[in-house]
Order: C-alpha cells, then structure tokens, then sequence
C-alpha cells in the first residue's frame, strides 16, 4: 500500500480547502502572516477600515471614503463585505511582538513601517540626499561663521549690551 504524502498547503478532501478551519483561526489569529488585524484603538465602527489603512501604510480616511463609495455604490455587497473583514481580521493584540517593522523614511524624518507598496531609495539616491543637505548644512554654518567674523557682528552685540 502506497501512502501520498501532501504539502500542507494542498487541498484535503475531509475539508475541502487548503487549511482546515484550526489552522484558519490560528492564521487568523497570527494575522495570515501579513499583519493583517483589526484596528480597535483607532476605529469607528469596528476597526477594519482602519487596519486596512494601517496594513496598507495610508490613511485612514482613505480607506473609510473607498468603503463608505462602496456603501453607496454597492449597498449590500459592501455591507456584507465589511461584516465577512470584521469576522475574518483579528484585533490586533497588545504585545509588541506583531508591531510591523520600521524603516527610516528620509521624506518624513521618521520611523514608519514597512509595507509591500513603498520601495526604499536606491543606495546612490541615499547618497545624494546626504550630500544635498550636507551641502545645504555648510553653506548656512559658513553664513554663520562670516557673521560672527564681521563688524556688523561687533556693532550688533554692542547695541545689545546698551538695551540691557
């Protein structure tokens, strides 16, 4: 008698899909490996537009207008669409262990997370922001050296000495 050994991704006939529903809460639970959750501190209803907008790295806004579109549009589809993401996405839990990663982004001047749709700069575009602001931070530090070196630097901390 052969055994068939199947990868645990293939679908079983005793559940017609490719998990059986244990692995599909645990998933779920574990937001499907993407950090897909429900965003329950910053909702209004129930937090899936939010955790979208926060998996997809926009704002929130964005996503509440496309749903409330959808609403308008759709009507019950859309409705029935929000009801199956709130049952299907998992609130985030409190622990910091699935925080997305964080890249610096040189736009922002901050932390943000990573996501699929955002590409860092290339290693030369780095380097080129670098030395445009490093040419900018020596041309305002050599402003300042030529003032303090001046006359007029003297005459002004003079005048200043008489208002005190």
């Amino acid at each position: 008698m052969k055994r068939s050994h199947k990868h645990p991704n293939q679908a079983n006939p005793e559940h017609g899909s490719g998990f059986p529903p244990e692995d599909w809460w645990a998933r779920r639970r574990n937001g499907f490996g993407m950090g897909l959750y429900r965003n329950t501190r910053d909702r209004k209803v129930a937090g899936v537009c939010a955790g979208l907008a926060d998996h997809l790295n926009v704002d929130h806004w964005v996503i509440r207008l496309a749903a409330l579109g959808g609403l308008i549009f759709f009507n019950s589809l859309m409705f029935f669409a929000y009801l199956g993401a709130w049952i299907a996405m998992a609130p985030r839990p409190n622990d910091d262990s699935t925080a997305p990663p964080y890249r610096y982004d040189e736009d922002m001047r901050q932390n943000r997370p990573i996501n699929m749709f955002r590409y860092p700069l290339s290693p030369t575009d780095r380097l080129r922001t670098a030395q445009a602001r490093m040419a900018k931070i020596v041309e305002r530090t050599e402003q300042i050296e030529r003032y303090v070196t001046s006359k007029r630097f003297d005459l002004d901390s003079e005048f200043s000495k008489m208002q005190k």
